[in-house]
This record gives C-alpha cells, structure tokens and sequence, in this order.
C-alpha cells in the first residue's frame, strides 16, 4: 500500500494548488489514499466546515490537526460528528473531537494517531505514554498505524519516532512547516521525517506574507500577521509503501514540488 502524507496546507494557495495538482500526484506515485495536516487550512489558522469538506472533495481521506484546531471556533460544532478529523490525543480528557481513528480502505485497516508536543508548546498529557495508549487500542484493529507528531523541537520528534520504532508504520512530525531533508526507515521498520513541511505559498515565510513577517523582527510596533495571497505555490509530502499484513514500511519517498 502507498500513502500520501502532505505537510500543512497553508490558506488558499495550499488548497487551490493540491485542488489542481493532487490528482497527478496520485498518479504519478501510484498512491492509494492520501492523508493531510490541516490545521492551518482556512485563512492559515484553524479549519472551517466548508473548507474541510472541499478538502475531502479533492480525495482526502483523512484530516489531521494540532495546535489551530480550535482557531475556528465553528469547528466545535463538527468535530464530535465528523470522524475524518484527528485533533491531538494527549489533549485533556473531555476534550472534544478523537485523538486516533481507523480508516477502512478496501480491505484493509489504517490507523491513524494525532500527537502534539510538550516542548515549547501548552502543555497537555505527556504524548509519549498517550502515544502507547492510543497504539494499543489501534492494534486491536489494524497493523498499519500513522502518528502526525505535531511538534516544536527536532529532538522531541525524533525521540517520538525511534520510541515508537517497530510499533507503528509512520511517524511523521509536522508544525514548523519547513520540510527536512532526514526521511529513514528506522532499524524496526517505523518511515520517520522529522517534519514533512508545508504546502501552500512558496514565497513566503512559514506561509505567511515576508514583508510582515520582516517587519516583526525589524521593528518595535506590532504587526498583524497575514497569509501569503500571491506567487508560486509548493507541495511538501512524503509517499510510503507500507506491508499490509505486518504494518512495516519498505520505503519513504520526499517530495518537494514548487509551481509557478
């Protein structure tokens, strides 16, 4: 099985260029189902109803979320009725929404857990005793089980995936939108990235608009921060081929397309 994990989709650029070039994607991959961060999809914070659906419309299977996921507060309204989106599971416990769900795909089963870190970001439970609790209830399901890491510190991500080496297929961190260049399989057969980036505005710093964002850090007076609304856009995932009986990956495969 091949799946399509795409970083943080960013806004509207992020949406309109996976809605115009996702399709090739898949078949230039040969992927069977596609999962994506979108946490920061409507105006680059948090997600609305009407934008996740145009995301599902695309071929999206499945919608993981982090730190935004309350931004939009209309999301409160669906969350609980809408079992395609996975908010982090280390959140408190009557916290709304679900922190891992099973994709049924054909004639397999793909488990899904959402993750957000401690350091340097609100504390919640600690996510790696939360990670073991989710996995075990997954693997009553399914072997082939996908953790969205959504962290600020490298070290935290990488401690997360050779931690949960040979218990998951994937972990795969996401937040600071910058992809890195360290996708490996692990010794126990876990794909891991440190952070699988962002898609949407490529002129841009971290998807918002350069300008601000130079502006923060060259002055004392406060600056509204905005999403970047013009010039190329990017695609930044990762393809894994995944063994369906045993959950084990064999390959991970970076991508990084930039459109004019």
């Amino acid at each position: 099985m091949k799946i399509l994990i795409i970083g943080d989709i960013v806004g509207r650029l992020g949406r309109d260029i996976l809605k115009e070039r996702l399709q090739e994607l898949i078949s230039e991959y040969n992927v069977d189902i596609v999962i994506a961060n979108g946490e920061n999809a409507a105006g680059g914070n948090g997600l609305t109803r009407k934008v996740a659906d145009e995301l599902f419309e695309m071929g999206i299977a499945a919608l993981t979320m982090g730190n935004h996921v309350w931004d939009q507060k209309e999301i409160l309204k669906f969350i609980d009725e809408e079992v395609r989106i996975v908010r982090p599971a280390n959140y408190l416990e009557e916290t709304p929404g679900r922190g891992s769900i099973v994709l049924n795909f054909k004639n397999s089963k793909i488990g899904i857990i959402n993750l957000q870190g401690i350091t340097f970001m609100p504390c919640n439970r600690n996510p790696f005793f939360v990670a073991l609790e989710e996995v075990e209830k997954l693997r009553v399901e399914t072997n082939i089980i996908l953790v969205d890491f959504h962290a600020e510190a490298t070290s935290e991500k990488i401690a997360m995936g050779y931690f949960l080496d040979g218990k998951v297929s994937c972990v795969f961190g996401t937040h600071t939108h910058v992809q890195t260049a360290d996708e490996k399989i692990l010794q126990n057969g876990t794909a891991y990235i440190t952070d699988v980036g962002m898609t949407g505005p490529s002129d841009s710093i971290l998807g918002i608009d350069k300008e601000l964002i130079i502006k923060r850090f060259t002055s004392s007076v406060p600056v509204r921060f905005e999403v970047a609304k013009k010039g190329p856009a990017q695609i930044n995932a990762i393809v894994i081929s995944v063994n369906e009986l045993t959950g084990k990956c064999y390959s991970i495969e970076r991508i990084n397309k930039i459109y004019s």
